[in-house]
């Protein structure tokens, strides 16, 4: 079979796979958000934490809300693995330090996921599920509930502007969602050799005749959830590299449908909820186009024969799985980006200069192709409003979407929403570039030009970029133990995740706070082919006009080295 059929078929299957469950899965999504009804579990639990499930919260309940459940999940995780140490199933492993256990338990509550540690050796197999899985979880629900919310902005007419209950949204989006379908993809995984352990270890006979320590976890169960809730935090250090996570192409296929699957059925979800399924199929179709299009740059790249050992390898082979190849490495650093996963089953820091620039475009799009779980569809419909209020000058009408006016404030929350991930990334990078320290701690440094130079400027670009676009994946030639890239990266998700959050439950409101008006004659049209390119122009547009004096510094300028 050539590498060009293995990945069409591969590429095709995928894409089957999910028209065959995008219109199931979207709408079963729909009809949990709308139920008036609520599980015996739930009415547990409502009544333990003395929630009332039929009060509505205003957009700045619902944000304290949110707030509030991360940071004290932040809190809960930074304490459990300080005292990790004094905790059954510790492993003799000592508590961790106090830059790490910040930067850990923000990169988990913020859904993120970096780590900057290797986990074999850091996390306790209680640590794993009891704190990072179950912010796995949290962490998902979080966008979904926020998402929904945005959805309930245009739908709703409120005079208070109520957009749902958080505590609701939360407990349905874990019990109902993750939950069972993180279940069953673990079942898949482990079919496939994916470990599910609490031993710590043992050990074998390696190649030169020596024992070797093996590391084992409870791998499958969380590794379902790690990639359907675009999480990404591998419960070993080499992540979905590794063959105790991913064993298999089958299993790289399975977790690759698992990472695209609610993202994509969002899309149908909206598209129920607000009554309209074209608007919802013309935000899958931009998705698609952005997706498709990386994907064919990342697989043209690395597919190339530079250099001595690439031509003997037929292709950009180091740094890759051979169990995978080109086809699966290339589908796989596009989706996960893409979706602020993070999560990897090759060195993204191997990738040839135009693949390795264009996953790190693939974030500073803004993870909207088609984006994590909740915030890759609020954060293309605040894309969405910025064409509407584009096309809308064009027509010379007061521009709306769905009814719903965009008055002065609804913009400018749209565009705060979409400014602070750059901000963050430009910041961060030219702040840490100027810093005397900073070429210490990269794999590749050297005088103003050279290769080295500009690769460990990407390298830092791309450390900034997957920390304010929660993404969490790494150039592995940087090395962010740091207290600085500690409390930068850290800073950088927590603002990337929760400031966007506040600025879209506001726009939320405002929406919902609105009376909807009848589609006039000049009224633009949100559905269809033409606001499908409309919207793919302006969100590559954004990160053209923003990110391009940066990637000309450094993956532009290294592909033409």
């Amino acid at each position: 079979m050539t590498p060009a059929l293995a990945a069409g078929l591969q590429i095709a299957f995928v894409i089957a796979v999910l028209a065959v469950l995008y219109v199931p899965v979207g709408d079963y999504m729909a009809r949990v958000y709308e139920s008036r009804r609520h599980l015996r579990v739930e009415s547990v639990l409502y009544r333990l934490c003395r929630i009332n499930p039929h009060t509505e919260q205003t957009w700045y309940g619902y944000a304290s809300s949110v707030l509030g459940f991360s940071m004290a999940g932040v809190l809960f995780l930074y304490v459990l693995q300080r005292i990790q140490g004094v905790l059954p199933l510790s492993g003799d492993l000592a508590g961790v330090s106090p830059a790490v256990a910040f930067n850990t338990a923000v990169s988990f509550v913020t859904n993120t996921n970096w780590q900057s540690y290797a986990p074999e050796t850091t996390m306790s197999n209680l640590t794993q599920p009891v704190g990072l899985a179950v912010q796995n979880f949290v962490s998902a629900a979080v966008g979904m509930a926020v998402a929904v919310a945005l959805i309930r902005g245009f739908v709703r007419v409120a005079r208070g502007g109520e957009i749902g209950n958080f505590w609701v949204d939360l407990t349905r989006g874990s019990l109902r969602i993750l939950l069972p379908f993180s279940f069953v993809i673990a079942l898949i995984l482990l079919s496939q050799g994916v470990i599910q352990s609490f031993h710590t270890g043992f050990e074998s006979i390696g190649l030169d005749g020596n024992a070797v320590t093996n590391a084992l976890a409870p791998v499958a169960s969380q590794e379902a959830i790690k990639e359907l809730g675009t999480n990404g935090g591998g419960i070993l250090a080499a992540n979905s590299a590794h063959p105790f996570e991913n064993p298999t192409p089958v299993s790289n296929i399975v977790e690759i449908l698992a990472i695209l699957l609610i993202p994509v059925s969002l899309t149908r979800t909206f598209g129920t909820m607000v009554g309209e399924r074209k608007q919802g199929l013309t935000l899958l179709a931009v998705m698609g186009i952005l997706w498709g299009s990386l994907l064919a740059v990342t697989l043209a790249a690395e597919s190339g024969h530079r250099g001595v050992a690439a031509t003997a390898a037929g292709a950009m082979m180091e740094g890759k799985e051979v169990r995978f190849g080109i086809p699966g490495t290339a589908l796989f650093a596009v989706t996960t980006t893409g979706t602020s996963t993070g999560a990897v089953n090759s060195a993204h820091d191997s990738l040839s200069p135009l693949g390795g620039g264009a996953v790190l475009l693939n974030m500073l799009l803004g993870e909207i192709a088609p984006g994590g779980v909740g915030t890759g569809l609020y954060g293309i419909l605040v894309l969405a409003l910025i064409a509407v209020f584009v096309g809308g000058l064009l027509v010379g009408r007061t521009p709306e979407y769905l009814g719903k006016k965009l008055r002065q404030r609804e913009i400018t929350l749209a565009a705060l929403s979409v400014l602070v991930m750059p901000a963050l990334v430009l910041i961060g990078t030219g702040i840490t570039v100027i810093l005397s320290s900073t070429t210490g701690y990269q794999g590749n440094s050297g005088d103003p030009g050279s290769p080295g130079s500009i690769h460990g400027f990407s390298e830092v670009l791309y450390a900034f970029a997957s920390a304010s676009n929660n993404n969490g994946s790494a150039f592995g030639g940087l090395t962010v133990t740091s207290d600085w890239f500690q409390a930068a990266l850290g800073v950088c998700m927590l603002f990337g995740r929760f400031l966007p959050i506040i600025f879209v439950l506001a726009l939320a409101g405002s929406l919902a706070s609105q009376k909807k008006t009848a589609a006039g004659a000049g009224t633009l049209p949100t559905a269809g082919p033409m606001f499908t390119g409309l919207l793919t122009g302006t969100v590559v547009l954004v990160a053209a006009l923003t990110f391009f004096p940066a990637l000309a510094l450094g993956p532009i300028a290294e592909a033409l080295q």
